[in-house]
């Protein structure tokens, strides 16, 4: 029990990880282009980041919550959490209960919500691009400016970052229902 938390906070750890250094290259990059200083770019790009993997890390343990609430009525989340807390649940039917994919807080399979969740992550951002850029260039334009386009760019990233996190957690399940 301790090992499967362990290795899930390391999983969400690598996750937020990888997206901030994604971010952070992105985000040096767009305000170089709309700046054309290196100094603000770096100020933008390093700042700007830091709030963003916090407010994706918010937006992410959100989205799970939504995504597993989704997959389970109030009477199975709640018989499942007993049933796990008290291990009793064997591997065969929690492989009955979740199929042999387990749960995964990677990109939603329906449209409606990859479009949804890729929304309000972009809307998030945005709010949190110009607020930074705001701060750190004390300009409204070159905050407006960064603060619109830097975000498009981002959930561009985003997306293709949750897709890909999405298979590897897709591939991980699946080895482990094969080997159980």
């Amino acid at each position: 029990m301790v090992q499967m938390i362990a290795q899930s906070i390391r999983r969400l750890a690598l996750k937020v990880a990888s997206y901030g250094v994604m971010h952070l290259i992105v985000a040096v990059l767009v305000a170089f282009a709309i700046t054309r200083d290196w100094r603000m770019a770096l100020a933008v790009g390093v700042v700007e980041p830091i709030f963003q993997t916090f407010a994706y890390t918010i937006h992410d343990r959100i989205w799970h919550r939504i995504e597993r609430r989704a997959r389970l009525s109030m009477a199975e989340e709640g018989a499942e959490a007993v049933s796990a807390r008290l291990d009793v649940m064997d591997r065969n039917e929690q492989s009955r209960l979740h199929g042999p994919h387990g749960h995964s807080h990677g990109l939603p399979r329906s449209l409606k919500q990859v479009a949804l969740k890729t929304v309000t992550y972009g809307v998030m951002h945005f709010v949190v691009a110009v607020s930074v850029a705001m701060a750190l260039t004390q300009n409204w334009r070159l905050a407006l400016a960064i603060g619109l386009v830097e975000p498009l760019v981002q959930t561009v990233f985003f997306t293709l970052h949750d897709r890909i996190w999405a298979r590897l957690e897709a591939r991980k399940a699946a080895r482990a229902y094969v080997i159980a």
